[in-house]
């Protein structure tokens, strides 16, 4: 179960966010709280997985609250809130995602999915780190689209193509536009995770299918889903180097 703290405010947004978490079997509401005092009370007796928390509120605000959290084992943080100007100051607390009130069951249940995909690699994490395992990064991309603040993992990321001063960054069946030149994006993705098979081209090696010979020296990059991608000459010395990196020595 998802141990779950709601901190609002509100009457009625505090109710409607219980009622929606009823709904969900693996969630657990330990707590609902309508200030900053009682939820900084509440966090350290309920240590909650995941914190649903309002930026606006007496006493001590969403932000106070954040700075009595412990720091060794913080919840998921889930802001929402009616204000759009506190999502870069989220962004910077790497907070899971940001609800702009009013927001639909549909958007909720994004931002639910995005928080039982955090708390199950944290788990994996913690198994790693046990057994003598270095975890994976977790940092987050901040897009705005639509009227929407996205909290974007980077490990979800399939693949990310250049559109002029912008990039283009493939999830799933989801694209997104960040202005951004892919020269600077490539600087800010893992490069144990991610490389580069084009000028316009960065791949998730965790998305290759496979490597296909085309001939003269070409090759044909084939991801998971089926997406087929040049390597150009350029970077296919580069992508050499990194698939021997993840092969190691032969054994031969």
């Amino acid at each position: 179960m998802i141990k779950a703290l709601i901190a609002e405010d509100e009457l009625p947004a505090r109710n409607r966010l219980v009622a929606l978490l009823q709904n969900e079997p693996d969630i657990d509401v330990v707590a609902v709280c309508q200030d900053g005092v009682e939820t900084v009370a509440q966090l350290s007796t309920k240590k909650p997985d995941v914190l649903f928390l309002d930026v606006e509120m007496p006493g001590i605000d969403g932000f106070g609250v954040l700075d009595a959290i412990d720091p060794v084992h913080p919840p998921i943080i889930v802001f929402t809130t009616a204000y759009d100007q506190y999502a870069v100051r989220a962004f910077d607390i790497q907070a899971q995602d940001y609800l702009l009130k009013p927001f639909d069951e549909s958007r909720f249940i994004q931002a639910l999915n995005r928080v039982r995909s955090q708390f199950s690699a944290r788990h994996r994490n913690n198994s790693e780190q046990a057994k003598g395992a270095v975890p994976l990064k977790g940092e987050r991309i901040l897009i705005k689209s639509g009227g929407r603040i996205l909290f974007l993992r980077i490990r979800e990321i399939d693949w990310v193509e250049a559109a002029g001063n912008y990039v283009q960054i493939h999830t799933g069946e989801q694209v997104h536009l960040l202005r951004e030149k892919i020269g600077a994006m490539g600087k800010r993705l893992d490069g144990e995770m991610f490389v580069r098979i084009h000028r316009s081209l960065i791949v998730n090696v965790d998305r290759i299918q496979e490597l296909q010979p085309c001939g003269n020296g070409e090759y044909l990059l084939v991801l998971k889903n089926g997406k087929s991608m040049s390597v150009s000459r350029g970077y296919r010395r580069h992508l050499g180097q990194f698939l021997n990196k993840l092969i190691g020595p032969s054994s031969t």
